[in-house]
């Protein structure tokens, strides 16, 4: 690992704001250039490939850096809980079933993606799937897919079912990571052309406009310019929530591991898994309270903040050039992930499922609870709900979806 010219979180922290401002600033000149240039590149891809490229520089490190585990584990339970306070449940509920139909999708997109990449591979290169032992690729990207099903859990699980090899663990690892945020890029260009690809596809996206105008509509009734006190409010409604998740968390995960240990398949051993869920579902149950009037002294507008502090934690972590240390591992990734795409764009384009649902549908699978909302707030702040609940179903069942593409693999990589 190359040494990053700033190791000091302060420092890192500093530049990362650096980098939202002249985000935020830029987007909003209104000259020609601008203009067009955000026509084309939504501010929040900048404000996740911008901190890739300076740790790809070695300026800063996603890997020294402690700064995304404070705001996956901080900032992304209370954005959370202010995007989710203000959230009209039963017009969720009208989004219909495209969300689950986009969200199946995507999950066999990665299972039977799996083995085809293997197949595929195998025409190209195939002494890089002769090794033998622990060390075996099939077993490394088992680990992958449940990564890319799941989350950080179920990729462990993986790890320990197929007895992967450390070396080979430590490789896949950086295939996820990296794949993953490249499509995540992907995903976020895309919502910049939202509205192109809905007529490519066809799309009905009523449902969707009316849950973002009812919000803005709620909110345009109950605004008001916050002052201190308000702000502190909204802080503590998010940060409150926050505690009382770790708390949750804390107790209910060792109960969990010493009681339940097989319930681990489902990640509900995972302390990460139980900090989302609570927090998201204190913030439901308050929604049907006077405290969802939070919304109207700014609580939606601190969740974007913090979901954007958390979005360049996140392309900080990505290495651009790591890619080239082992390509061969990343060809097989980016084939894989392209028939995720494929079958997703397919699928989306016979029942007419607007870009919203394949993206979030996508996220809430190969990025879980920490991308998921990401996107789901690029389209709209009210919406990243939607991808909170989509990712806590991956967790779910990215033990068994992982589990049944590993035994795909293993037959065609023994196959070959």
């Amino acid at each position: 690992m190359v040494e990053p010219i700033f190791k000091n979180d302060a420092v890192v922290f500093g530049i990362l704001m650096g980098v939202l401002s002249l985000v935020f600033i830029t987007s909003n000149i209104n000259t020609r250039f601008w203009k067009n240039f955000y026509k084309y590149i939504p501010a929040l891809l900048l404000c996740y490939f911008i901190p890739s490229i300076m740790n790809s520089l070695g300026i800063i490190s996603g890997e020294v850096s402690k700064l995304y585990f404070v705001a996956s584990r901080y900032l992304l339970p209370a954005s959370l809980a202010l995007l989710t306070i203000s959230i009209d449940l039963p017009e969720i509920r009208k989004l219909g079933s495209k969300a689950l139909i986009m969200f199946f999708t995507g999950t066999i997109g990665i299972i039977i993606g799996g083995p085809l990449s293997i197949i595929i591979f195998s025409s190209m290169a195939p002494e890089i799937l002769n090794n033998e032992g622990y060390e075996t690729v099939w077993r490394g990207l088992s680990t992958v897919a449940g990564s890319w099903i799941g989350g950080g859990a179920n990729q462990a699980a993986m790890k320990e079912v197929f007895n992967v090899g450390d070396k080979m663990f430590s490789a896949m690892v950086a295939v996820d990571v990296i794949t993953a945020q490249i499509w995540m890029g992907i995903l976020l260009y895309g919502v910049g052309s939202n509205a192109k690809i809905n007529k490519w596809f066809a799309a009905d996206s009523t449902s969707i406009d009316e849950l973002k105008n009812k919000i803005e509509h709620y909110r345009a009734q109950i605004i008001k310019i916050p002052d201190t006190n308000d702000t502190m409010k909204v802080l503590a409604v998010g940060f409150g929530i926050t505690a009382v998740s770790h708390a949750g968390s804390d107790l209910i995960t060792p109960y969990m591991e010493n009681n339940f240990p097989w319930l681990s398949k489902f990640s509900l051993t995972s302390s990460f898994f139980w900090l989302i869920v609570l927090s998201t579902a204190i913030a439901v149950i308050l929604s049907f309270t006077k405290l969802r009037e939070i919304e109207g002294i700014g609580a939606s507008r601190l969740g974007s903040v913090f979901i954007y502090i958390l979005v360049a934690t996140i392309g900080m972590k990505m290495d651009i050039l790591a890619i080239f240390q082992n390509p061969t591992f990343f060809i097989i990734g980016l084939i894989w992930m392209s028939f995720h795409a494929l079958l997703l764009i397919t699928v989306a384009k016979i029942i007419k499922a607007p870009f919203f649902f394949l993206a979030v549908g996508s996220q809430a699978n190969v990025g879980g609870a920490a991308s998921a909302p990401v996107v789901a707030s690029a389209f709209h702040p009210s919406l990243a709900p939607v991808g909170v609940l989509l990712a806590v179903m991956g967790y779910a069942i990215g033990t068994y979806g992982a589990w049944l593409c590993g035994i795909l693999m293993q037959a065609a990589g023994t196959s070959l």
